[in-house]
């Protein structure tokens, strides 16, 4: 099972620091998450063009409210309802369509040229201040030599899955140019929805192999058989990562050999 950005895809992320008016360009989004245990990040199914489109001196809150836009919890570190969740969401003050406006805008002048691309946008709540911290967008296009790793797997026999915090819809365009069936394509999935998938795989299948990058995959690499960090996506990473690892790769095509060395 893999994970997608950072891990299957090459990830560029923004986030825009909604009360100092701040652009984070190039941050990775869930360790900004989990760097406070008030905070959730959530994926919103808009599309980037529409958000452009929009009024930039309204609510973000308003625009979702006026566009019946729900939301997805990507990871967290606290125990949350979604009632609570979108109770904060729908009231917020804070932020604006500007500050997204801008996340998006950062991420195609930074992604501009890449051949498949794919946008998730969304924001980071604080649940104790009682309102959207961040606005965030990531832009994704797969590594070089994803495509052929799949490949390869499928003709060794072996099933392929994705579990991601990303949304459905996107890395279901994803999966398609990979190759990876959508029925094996899991959107928005937290980290304990991550490790859950794997542990259902498990009473499947005699061994399953856990591929992830980001501290949102650390449950799913300790319940795997055999767990894979790759560090082909460049930052910095906790050290229970490289603890969790039974191997550590710096190119997804280095996948090949260890599955083949199970075989």
């Amino acid at each position: 099972m893999f994970d997608s950005a950072g891990t299957l895809l090459a990830t560029y992320r923004v986030a825009k620091d909604v009360a100092r008016q701040e652009l984070l360009p190039g941050i990775e989004t869930t360790t900004l998450t989990f760097a406070s245990a008030e905070r959730v990040l959530i994926v919103l199914p808009v599309h980037s063009k529409h958000i452009i489109a929009a009024p930039p001196e309204m609510l973000l809150s308003e625009y979702l409210t006026q566009n019946q836009i729900g939301f997805g919890i990507s990871c967290t570190r606290k125990i949350l309802t979604a009632e609570d969740i979108g109770d904060l969401l729908y009231a917020d003050r804070r932020a604006m369509v500007a500050d997204l406006q801008e996340c998006i805008k950062n991420v195609w002048g930074a992604c501009r040229g890449e051949f498949m691309l794919t946008l998730n946008s969304g924001a980071i709540l604080n649940m104790a201040q009682r309102s959207i911290e961040f606005a965030i967008t990531a832009g994704g296009w797969p590594f070089e030599g994803a495509k052929e790793t799949i490949t390869t797997l499928h003709r060794l026999g072996i099933p392929t899955f994705i579990a991601s915090g990303d949304r459905s819809t996107k890395l279901e365009i994803m999966a398609d140019h990979l190759g990876i069936p959508r029925d094996r394509v899991n959107g928005v999935a937290t980290p304990s929805v991550k490790a859950q998938i794997v542990a259902d795989l498990r009473k499947e299948y005699d061994h399953v192999v856990m591929v992830g990058d980001g501290i949102n995959d650390l449950a799913a690499l300790l319940q795997a058989d055999t767990a894979i960090l790759t560090v082909q996506q460049p930052g910095s990473r906790p050290e229970e990562l490289y603890s969790a690892a039974d191997h550590v790769i710096t190119h997804v095509r280095d996948v090949l050999p260890i599955v083949e060395g199970l075989l």
